[in-house]
C-alpha cells in the first residue's frame, strides 16, 4: 500500500471465517478449547525442559524452541480474532495488520528451519553417536537456532515490505492479502521464491537426514537398538509429517491458484492444529518428558 495515499494509522476490515450462526459459534468457541489446550501444552513444554536439568541436552533444547515457536504463533491471530468476534468489531489497525503478517509469517519460516534442524541432530545422534556431543557442542545448536530465528524473520520482512508497498484501490477489505491495483506478479513471484526455500530446503535436509538413519537402523543388530531408534524419531516424523503435508499441498503454487476459503482453512490448520498437536505429541511418545513432568508433579503434590 502506498505510503503517500494511506496513513498507517487506517483501519482494514477484516473478512473472518465465523460469523454469528449457532455452527459458527460452536466452531468458535471450539478454537478457542483447541488454542487453550495449545497454549497450555506449550507453556508446559517450555517451563519444564527450562526447569529440570536432565533435559538440558541439545534435542530438548531444540524442541523448547519449537514450542516457543508454537506459543508465539497460537498468540498472533487467536487472541485478536477472539476479541473481533465477541466484540463485534471487524477492523484492525494498518500497524497491527503489518505486525501480524511479519509474525505470523516469521514464526512458520522460523519452524520450517527448526525442524531441518532437528533433523540433523537425531541424524548425528544415530549415526554419529561419538561425535555427537563435538557436532551438536551448545554454541553450535544455539548458532543453528538463532539461525532459523533469522531467516524466517528475514521472509516475515519481505512479506511484510512488500505487502504494504502497492496501493490499495480504496479497498479496506482484506482476507488473506490487501486488495491493490499495482500489477502484482513480481510480488507473487517472490512470494512464491521464498515458499520455496522455506519448504524444499528444509525437507531436503531432512529427507536426507532420515535416509541415512533409516541405513544406519538397518546395520544395527539389536532389535532393542531399532525400537529405540524409531521410537526417539517418530515423533519428529510426524510432526514434520504434519506440518509440511499441508504446505506442500497448499503453497508451491501461485496464488492465483488458491480460493480465500483454502488460504483461511490452511492459516487455522498451521496456527491452531500444529501447535496443540506438537506438545502432545512429544510427550505420549517420549518417556524422558513424562517422567520430568510426574516428577514435577510429584513435588507439587507434596508440597501440598
Amino acid at each position: 500500500m502506498a505510503w503517500e495515499n494511506q496513513t498507517f494509522n487506517s483501519d482494514l476490515l477484516l473478512l473472518g471465517i465465523f460469523n454469528h450462526s449457532p455452527t459458527h459459534t460452536f466452531l468458535f468457541f471450539l478454537v478457542l478449547a483447541i488454542f487453550s489446550v495449545a497454549f497450555m501444552g506449550n507453556s508446559i513444554m517450555v517451563l519444564l525442559i527450562y526447569l529440570n536439568t536432565q533435559l538440558h541436552t541439545p534435542m530438548y533444547f531444540l524442541l523448547s524452541q519449537l514450542s516457543l515457536m508454537d506459543l508465539m504463533l497460537i498468540c498472533t491471530t487467536v487472541p485478536k480474532m477472539a476479541f473481533n468476534y465477541l466484540s463485534g468489531s471487524k477492523y484492525i489497525s494498518m500497524a497491527g495488520c503489518a505486525t501480524q503478517i511479519f509474525f505470523y509469517v516469521s514464526l512458520l519460516g522460523s519452524e520450517c528451519f527448526l525442524l531441518a534442524v532437528m533433523a540433523y541432530d537425531r541424524y548425528t545422534a544415530i549415526c554419529h553417536p561419538l561425535r555427537y556431543t563435538n557436532l551438536m557442542r551448545p554454541q553450535i545448536c544455539g548458532l543453528m537456532s538463532a539461525f532459523s530465528w533469522i531467516l524466517g524473520s528475514t521472509d516475515g520482512i519481505i512479506d511484510a515490505v512488500m505487502t504494504f508497498s502497492f496501493s490499495d484501490c480504496g479497498s479496506r477489505e482484506i482476507t488473506k492479502k490487501i486488495l491493490s491495483c499495482n500489477d502484482t506478479s513480481i510480488f507473487e513471484e517472490i512470494i512464491f521464491i521464498c515458499c520455496i526455500v522455506m519448504i524444499v530446503f528444509p525437507v531436503a535436509i531432512i529427507i536426507t537426514s532420515y535416509a541415512q538413519v533409516i541405513l544406519a537402523v538397518i546395520h544395527m543388530g539389536s532389535g532393542e537398538g531399532h525400537c529405540k531408534t524409531f521410537t526417539t524419531c517418530s515423533s519428529h516424523l510426524m510432526v514434520v509429517g504434519m506440518y509440511y503435508g499441508a504446505g506442500l499441498f497448499m503453497y508451491p503454487q501461485p496464488t492465483s491458484y488458491h480460493s480465500p476459503m483454502q488460504d483461511k482453512i490452511m492459516s487455522v490448520f498451521y496456527t491452531i492444529l500444529t501447535p496443540m498437536l506438537n506438545p502432545l505429541i512429544y510427550s505420549l511418545h517420549n518417556k524422558e518428558v513424562t517422567r520430568a513432568l510426574m516428577k514435577i508433579l510429584g513435588k507439587g503434590k507434596s508440597g501440598d
